[in-house]
């Protein structure tokens, strides 16, 4: 089944045997790959939410291969809501489904906005190029289980000039002892990014070019 962008209704299969609902597109010479997470789950957060669906939707109109997922207990994804421990799995899985489709050739960005951008920082899976965050709140796990962080691979953070969560100065204060991170504010944005998404597509086209 394909909607309007010519994504394929897919299903991911987690490390401790769960079925998670996502969604895909993978052209035959896609110019990068991108795997994109979605924000907390008990505030609504899912596949479709804004900054996800603005992400998929450029991403696929500029020719690279995308997948969003349904965290486990979201939507038609099995499982409960596990406050950021299984969810790491359902990472890994999407990870490791979107290297093995398509070009091995082209690079694998991993995305998230909010909850999804933490749990992307949980995720060195060794077929990844980068990190791509959206307004991480950098507190859902223990900093401990941000493996990105020291990792070398870049790391961009897209944070909100007035992110009520963690915006700029609090943000550069987190992340000072991270290897090869970049802190790009999107300004008039709040956490939610109602009317700043173009700014986002913007960023992550750069970044994207730089892998």
């Amino acid at each position: 089944m394909t909607d309007d962008f010519g994504a394929t209704a897919t299903t991911l299969t987690t490390a401790d045997g769960l079925s998670l609902e996502a969604q895909w597109t993978v052209p035959d010479e896609p110019r990068t790959k991108v795997v994109i997470c979605h924000p907390h789950p008990q505030y609504g957060g899912n596949m479709h939410s804004l900054v996800v669906s603005t992400l998929f939707t450029h991403l696929v109109e500029a020719g690279c291969a995308v997948l969003r997922f349904n965290f486990r207990g979201v939507g038609g994804s099995g499982g409960e809501h596990d406050f950021g421990e299984g969810e790491q799995l359902d990472v890994r899985a999407a990870v490791e489904a979107m290297a093995e489709a398509g070009s091995e050739q082209c690079p694998l960005a991993l995305a998230g906005w909010s909850f999804g951008a933490d749990m992307a920082l949980t995720c060195d899976a060794p077929d990844l190029a980068g990190w791509f965050l959206v307004a991480p709140p950098l507190r859902v796990v223990n900093a401990d289980r941000f493996k990105a962080a020291a990792d070398p691979r870049p790391k961009w953070l897209a944070v909100p000039e007035r992110d009520q969560f963690n915006p700029p100065d609090e943000a550069r204060s987190r992340v000072v002892d991270w290897t090869n991170a970049q802190i790009h504010p999107v300004g008039g944005a709040d956490h939610f990014l109602v009317g700043r998404t173009d700014r986002l597509n913007s960023l992550i086209d750069e970044f994207l070019a730089g892998l």
